[in-house]
């Protein structure tokens, strides 16, 4: 008891700096009667944390777990008074430029609310048996604040920061900020993974599902089957997926078998439809294409020529191409924001930020990779396995980017990992690649997380490293930019940045972070998937 009360006055004296033990989960805590004031002390942003508890709640917080909740319920609220601003203001749309981030805002506003209110409820029923645990509640909260971020970059992009501005200035980052904070105290090294040792998995895959998925026979399988030549069902992708919306019930896997052939359209899973697969003829055969970017009136969120939201989406032998070309800025090929995601042995085709893994916990496994600038983006939990990253030429006078990882706050339990890949030049820029600079990659947010594991590293990449953004100081001590035992040419640490959060790791402890079993939590889903998969070093 004397332990625990040792912690929590640490807390309430370091205020907002990163949480470091687990927190008491009992209604026996010792804290039980601060009031709403002491508790607001140990959170990032004490002041709006203060303001809506005393606003929102009659009583104070009875201990830690009721601190939480309350904390969830809060920022839910906000969320959705911002929705209600956000509806209301769409009569106020009278440019291009304005219903384009309108739409993006408006989209991405829902799903912070999904993401709350799964948290929510989530927690509330976890003891009864409910399969949420706090690192799921982790990977959500760290979904709702990515969410909003992306719907402010959104109207940078497009110049009309003045009037979107009001939906997220009304301190839901902060509470979602706040609710990341506590909710980091409930994580412990038994339960911070939902790692069950491989054996067990959610309660959602069902034996069913999970004999489905493991066979090779997809074409005889499938639900419907998408062809340009009239012999399946639909003759475009995204009618299949209406159709999948209309009927889908439950749980239940739902195949699509996309035949050889390009695709020319844009497709969308929308959030609330789940366990979609598309299956194609393989990468080189079966190809969904658009050009959609920045530079023709496109966010970088809506420029993507795939747009997959609804938990459990798998894609396999499917290449998603972005053909706006290098001179066209932000083009997205695929934006997932899937949980539990996987694509296997899929291709990305595109030039700046091909690759949009936006949030939530996905894995990459035996796919092709091709862009210039940043092409591997966004503030997912996802670790890339077996992958061939190739760099292309980018216009005369660019550098090349590998990676830009968009972790905004130091609670968010994301990072991209690229583990056992190769990472070399295009045939394209395999004739300028001693005189064009490329770099694994640069801190896109504050506390950008990325590692590279055992990957071999061709000549192409300079011996720097890593790069600054826009030429600055930007990050430097907050990031972890991280390198274990990679292999080749451009892999020597010797001349690597010297930033305070780089680190040239020696430790397997130190690494295993990054593996598939702990940033993904893969033991206690992938393996229900099919998709072979190492879920250590």
């Amino acid at each position: 008891m004397a332990t625990e009360m040792l912690i929590l006055l640490i807390h309430i004296c370091l205020s907002f700096i990163i949480i470091s033990q687990a927190l008491p989960d009992s209604d026996e805590s010792p804290t039980a009667g601060g009031d709403i004031s002491y508790w607001c002390q140990t959170t990032p942003h004490p002041e709006p944390c203060k303001y809506f508890l005393s606003h929102n709640f009659n009583s104070r917080p009875q201990n830690q777990t009721h601190f939480r909740q309350m904390m969830f319920q809060v920022a839910l609220d906000r969320a959705e008074l911002a929705q209600n601003y956000t509806a209301r203001l769409e009569s106020q749309c009278r440019s291009k430029r304005k219903k384009a981030a309108w739409n993006d805002c408006n989209k991405l506003l829902r799903d912070t609310i999904l993401q709350l209110n799964r948290t929510l409820k989530g927690t509330k029923t976890h003891a009864t048996g409910n399969n949420c645990s706090s690192f799921d509640a982790q990977t959500w909260l760290s979904a709702a604040l990515t969410n909003l971020e992306t719907c402010r970059s959104g109207s940078i992009e497009l110049n009309v920061t003045k009037f979107i501005a009001p939906i997220i200035a009304n301190n839901v980052s902060e509470l979602i900020s706040n609710s990341l904070a506590i909710n980091q105290g409930f994580l412990t090294p038994g339960n911070d993974t939902n790692n069950n040792g491989g054996e067990e998995f959610p309660s959602w895959v069902t034996p069913g599902d999970r004999r489905l998925l493991q066979s090779s026979s997809w074409a005889s399988r499938a639900n419907v089957v998408v062809a340009k030549d009239r012999t399946g069902n639909f003759r475009s992708v995204q009618a299949a997926i209406n159709y999948a919306a209309q009927v889908k019930r439950g749980n239940m896997r739902f195949i699509i078998y996309v035949k050889r052939g390009v695709y020319w359209e844009n497709i969308a899973v929308a959030s609330n439809l789940n366990n979609i697969m598309l299956v194609g003829d393989g990468l080189r055969y079966t190809v969904i294409s658009s050009s959609r970017s920045v530079a023709r009136g496109y966010t970088t969120y809506s420029s993507a020529t795939a747009g997959i939201d609804g938990t459990g989406f798998i894609a396999r032998g499917i290449t998603f191409r972005n053909t706006a070309g290098p001179q066209s800025a932000q083009a997205v090929a695929l934006r997932s924001a899937s949980d539990l995601s996987v694509f296997y042995a899929c291709g990305f085709e595109g030039y700046q930020d091909t690759l949009f893994v936006l949030a939530q916990r996905q894995f990459y496994k035996l796919c092709y990779i091709y862009g210039t600038i940043d092409f591997i983006f966004g503030n997912a939990a996802v670790v890339f396995q077996n992958c061939l990253i190739y760099v292309r030429r980018p216009l005369h006078g660019q550098v090349n980017v590998i990676t830009a990882q968009g972790r905004a706050d130091p609670f968010q339990n994301t990072g991209i990992s690229i583990h056992f890949c190769r990472i070399m030049a295009a045939p394209d820029l395999i004739p300028a690649a001693k005189t064009t600079r490329t770099y694994l990659g640069r801190p896109w947010q504050q506390y950008s997380r990325t590692v590279l594991m055992k990957t071999y590293i061709d000549s192409l990449v300079s011996p720097q490293g890593w790069l600054a953004w826009q030429n600055s100081n930007f990050a430097w001590d907050t990031l972890y930019y991280g390198e274990y035992k990679n292999i080749g040419p451009g892999s020597s640490t010797r001349n690597r940045v010297k930033w305070k959060g780089y680190r040239a790791i020696t430790s397997a402890n130190e690494a295993s972070r990054f593996t598939v079993a702990n940033l993904i939590a893969g033991r206690a889903w992938l393996g229900a998937t099919g998709v072979p998969f190492y879920s250590g070093l």
